[in-house]
């Protein structure tokens, strides 16, 4: 048995460390925190001071047994990662193994190196109770509004929401967007382009805008004859600076800009990576590199590059917090030009390595040139900007430099010729949409929330139905453009799509419900100055300037007495209802409102009266497609009770009906549905409905290939395979799918290999 246990959360972690260590050291992974406050239960006394009660997490009884087995005559080092979080997985080993805090031995490095371990194991120290109690008071922060807010939420809204600290602020951040490009009013104004000729040509721009048609074709008009000469000329040397290495905000960001990773996707790549010793500790918001860091750079650059591109830099980090790594998130060692166990972790190194030893490198230098162009007769000018780069510096390595843009060899008060000039309609932009990595940009801003919380904040609001990333479709429109040309004037459409987004954070329509209500009820846990300064005060707790108990004392007796008067409000008021007005027909009340599945319509009202009788319950619509609780109309609300509506028959004779389900409109015969999006269910005709109906008939009739009951070969997008419904391979070479035998489907399905899961799975 070995004498040295050494106790990680990460069984990647556990397996890159022992291969570090002698014979005299044995690693194990406690797979992440070992105890936790239990599921069912709030399991914090708010009377005791809020003494929270800890349980063995769910299926982590066997690795507890593992452990204590292991422990026994070994000295125990805790080596799991160097923050809050990491601290407190520590001392929870310590607790669940019967082992006094102050007996083992607590290491901490920033990477997975021998030198690293080396020198973590001679300097051990013990577990930082302040850290501890820092994550201790946010995890019992976060249970108390989960347990307190949840439950209005479900009385008022709908079963099974949840409401969060941090996520309820993201929410509100992405409705509160989205509300201000609904509310955007787009201006057009024309923009004023040239093409001049000074021995070649070169592009120009009007220096102001245009305020429309009118008064860009009147100044069209006035310049058709005029002539053109170059005034100033402006050449001053400029700069282009590389950016610090890597925090794990910048990171985040980076990779979804450059790479098209989600956060979480970027966070969980990154782990591999760190788990495997090719980077440092991904969670930080330093800046900071190490001295031999710094130096391992310049002799790479100076090696590779020359000296003129080495410039070593020390970057200040802008953020201080108490819980995060002293250092940036660079590679453990430069020589190593790629690593990763695939392709996606590779892209993620390479970013990482060429960022850090980018932040190394010489700037980058142009020439900068700006000439202004006067037209005789008119106060107006033109500018024309050229840039060469004179310095690639740091571009050699990261972010590519631009094309450079030459201006021809002009003097002042030249000559030139216009080739030609037009004014094209544009409009002001509304607020962009957040992406992930600007959401993530934006919570840094503020101070809401730390590193290591973005990536499941921003995933939890994504699987809780609160926002969706989508693409959205923008609206063709047709911009006029004026145009000059050989001194006429001309007038054209041009086609182009405006509006449109890709891979934007989009809320619901319950997020924007759900928003409403907590900032009327409990604006102080959705405002961004409190959620920030709750952070502050984690950090003080972490530096030992605040105990963790006053902390949550004083957000409780704010926060407790929110939940009572919630109480008051109405489920109508929750759930946005609005009266519309009455069915002319029945005199009945039109109301819309959140329902159980989403916005819905309702024509009459619930008798609250027991024993009520011959009272017709409320009947339910959905709303037309497009519109939303806060626009939606009577006019528009009434025809929709007609659904689901008749259209007619199959050639068969079923019946065809039409209607607006959670996914969209669609008509169905017998149990077939067919989606009918972009078209009206009040208004598609028998014979519309007949051919979408054949045309699916169709393209399912062609996807089944043979059918052996419950053993199939049928069409998919990458070809034929066999399935029983549980299990799917495709075809081997050799093998004409419609001359597969069941017998032979069998075989196939037999040999393949079982398919690899992506989700782990809690016993039960």
């Amino acid at each position: 048995m070995a004498k040295n246990l050494v106790i990680v959360e990460s069984p990647a972690k556990a397996k890159t460390i022992a291969g570090y260590l002698g014979s005299d050291f044995r690693v194990e992974s406690s797979f992440g925190h070992i105890r936790d406050l239990p599921k069912k239960d709030l399991s914090v006394d708010i009377k005791a001071g809020f003494e929270p009660t800890y349980v063995v997490s769910e299926g982590k009884e066997k690795v507890v047994r593992n452990l204590k087995s292991a422990s026994k005559g070994a000295t125990i080092w805790l080596a799991s990662d160097g923050d809050r979080e990491g601290e407190a997985i520590a001392w929870h080993v310590c607790i669940a193994l019967g082992i006094k805090p102050e007996a083992a031995k607590r290491i901490v490095f920033h990477e997975i190196t021998k030198p690293a371990i080396t020198a973590a194991i001679e300097a051990p120290r013990t577990i930082d109770m302040k850290l501890v109690e820092a994550q201790q008071a946010r995890r019992i922060l976060d249970r108390l509004v989960g347990y307190e807010l949840s439950p209005v939420l479900w009385k008022k809204v709908r079963a099974g929401l949840s409401a969060g600290r941090v996520q309820s602020v993201a929410v509100r951040l992405i409705v509160e967007r989205e509300r201000e490009i609904r509310d955007f009013k787009p201006v057009a104004f024309y923009k004023v382009s040239a093409i001049f000729n000074g021995g070649s040509e070169f592009p120009a721009e009007l220096t102001e805008n245009l305020k429309d048609s009118a008064d860009t074709e009147k100044f069209l008009k006035s310049v058709a004859s005029s002539k053109f000469s170059v005034g100033t000329i402006t050449q001053k040397p400029g700069t282009r600076s590389p950016g610090a290495p890597f925090t794990t905000s910048t990171l985040q960001q980076e990779a979804g800009r450059k790479l098209g990773y989600s956060v979480r996707q970027t966070m969980t790549l990154a782990q591999r990576l760190y788990e495997q010793g090719h980077i440092t500790y991904m969670r930080t918001d330093s800046t900071n590199l190490s001295p031999l860091a710094i130096d391992a750079a310049k002799a790479y650059i100076v090696k590779n590059f020359g000296g003129s591109y080495s410039d070593s830099k020390h970057y200040k980090t802008k953020t201080k917090s108490a819980q995060e790594a002293h250092e940036a998130i660079r590679p453990t060692n430069l020589n190593k030009l790629s690593a990763g166990a695939d392709a996606q972790q590779s892209k993620l190194y390479s970013l990482i390595w060429k960022r850090m030893l980018a932040s190394q490198m010489a700037v980058a230098k142009v020439q900068k040139t700006e000439v202004t162009i006067d037209i005789a007769g008119s106060s107006k000018k033109f500018l024309a900007v050229g840039e060469i780069l004179s310095f690639d510096g740091f571009l050699k390595v990261y972010g590519g430099g631009k094309d450079d843009k030459i201006l021809p060899d002009l003097t002042q008060g030249q000559a030139l010729k216009l080739v030609s000039m037009s004014g094209l309609e544009s409009f002001h932009r509304s607020p962009a949409r957040y992406s992930e990595p600007a959401l993530v940009k934006k919570l840094e801003e503020l101070g809401i929330g730390r590193p290591s919380t973005y990536a499941p904040t921003i995933g939890t609001i994504q699987d809780r139905g609160y926002v969706e990333k989508k693409d959205i479709e923008g609206e063709a429109y047709g911009l006029t453009e004026l145009y000059l040309k050989d001194g006429k004037l001309g007038r054209q459409t041009v086609q182009t799509t405006l509006r449109s987004d890709r891979n934007k954070l989009v809320p619901t329509t319950l997020a924007e419900i759900v928003t409403d209500f907590l900032i009327k009820y409990f604006a102080g846990i959705v405002d961004y100055g409190f959620t920030a300064s709750t952070e502050e005060d984690l950090d003080n707790i972490a530096d030992g300037k605040l105990t963790w108990k006053t902390m949550l004392e004083d957000f409780y007796k704010n926060f407790h007495p929110l939940i009572t008067k919630s109480n008051q409000a109405s489920r109508a008021e929750a759930t946005g209802a609005r009266k519309l007005g009455k069915d002319p027909k029945t005199s009945l009340p039109v109301i819309v409102r959140f329902g159980r599945y989403g916005p819905v319509l309702q024509l009459g009202e619930a008798s609250t009266d027991k024993d009520a009788k011959d009272i017709a319950e409320p009947r339910f619509a959905p709303l037309p497609e497009g519109s939303t609780l806060e626009d939606v109309t009577l006019d528009q609300a009434l025809p929709m009770f007609k659904l689901p509506r008749e259209v007619g028959s199959t050639a068969a004779g079923e019946i065809i009906t039409a209607d607006i389900g959670r996914y969209g409109p669609y008509v169905k015969a017998d149990k077939l549905f067919v989606s009918i999006k972009g078209q009206d269910p009040l208004k598609i005709s028998e014979e519309q409905a007949r051919k979408l109906i054949v045309d699916k008939q169709k393209a399912i009739k062609e996807k089944v290939i043979a059918d052996f009951g419950k053993l199939k070969i049928l069409n998919g997008p990458y070809g034929p395979y066999v399935t029983d419904g549980k299990k799917n391979t495709r075809i081997p070479k050799g093998d004409k799918p419609q001359k597969i035998t069941e017998a032979r489907a069998k075989v196939i399905l037999s040999e393949a290999p079982a398919s690899k899961s992506r989700r782990y799975t809690k016993k039960k």
